[in-house]
């Protein structure tokens, strides 16, 4: 069966004119008349494509036109529909996370990537961890932390010296941001089915926000983060550059 594609593309001038000429070349169908989505941008837009399309049954194939690229694959106008015939297909699914501000309200939303706890103010944090139900770290003194999926691993994860995942590993990521008190504390793997519960200890005095991908809530006092196993998204990487390989490669660079 020949791919029908829908293309979309981030708002730069150097995506805007990849677009232009697949476009020219493949035409271009209405996302829900399409078999695949092709994501032009960079793994921000993938993001964005995949938060968009979340439950769908869409599979999104980026290519690369922004920077890092982990998510996308390599930028080539020829033989697209073959390279989406021959891609393989890898599900993910998202962090639901509930966030309780200081006045008692909560509010909830779901992060491909991660969900990070981040000090307001010159204070650092001061955070206590539960997961399931059990206190892990009573008073962690910090600038923040992060809970990732394994396709978010690679982003502000990696970047906080987090591990990365296999995206097919039952895991998630759990990333302390400059730690203070305990400072010799770097983080920890987590099995996938277990509930995160972050409290703010003094939240006046030392006030935390909580990020959820793009969704930010001001002033929280708690913090509750899971999978989502009611929503789930579909990535296409080529066979020849999977995510494996790039996690492999990343995994040895110096």
């Amino acid at each position: 069966m020949s791919e029908k594609l829908a293309f979309l593309a981030s708002d730069t001038d150097v995506a805007q004119a990849a677009y232009e000429k697949l476009v020219s070349i493949y035409g271009n169908c209405k996302p829900e008349e399409a078999t695949a989505v092709i994501a032009l941008g960079g793994d921000g837009f993938m993001l964005q494509t995949q938060h968009e399309y979340m439950n769908s049954g869409l599979p999104i194939y980026g290519m690369n036109k922004g920077t890092v690229g982990f998510l996308m694959n390599e930028y080539k106008p020829d033989n697209l529909r073959q390279r989406i015939s021959r891609a393989l297909k890898s599900k993910i699914r998202p962090l639901s996370m509930m966030a309780t501000d200081m006045d008692g309200k909560t509010h909830e939303a779901i992060a491909i990537n991660e969900v990070s706890l981040l000090r307001q103010s010159y204070q650092a944090a001061s955070l206590s961890i539960t997961t399931d139900g059990k206190e892990r770290l009573e008073a962690l003194v910090c600038d923040g932390v992060l809970v990732a999926t394994p396709a978010g691993s690679t982003a502000y994860n990696l970047s906080a010296h987090g591990p990365i995942l296999p995206l097919g590993a039952p895991l998630l990521a759990l990333t302390p941001v400059s730690p203070f008190r305990p400072r010799r504390w770097r983080g920890a793997l987590l099995p996938n089915t277990v509930e995160v519960i972050i409290k703010v200890n003094e939240p006046e005095k030392r006030p935390v926000n909580a990020v959820a991908d793009h969704t930010e809530i001001k002033s929280v006092k708690e913090v509750s983060i899971k999978l989502d196993m009611e929503n789930s998204g579909l990535i296409l990487f080529d066979p020849d550059h999977s995510w494996d390989d790039r996690i492999l490669a990343e995994q040895f660079q110096y």
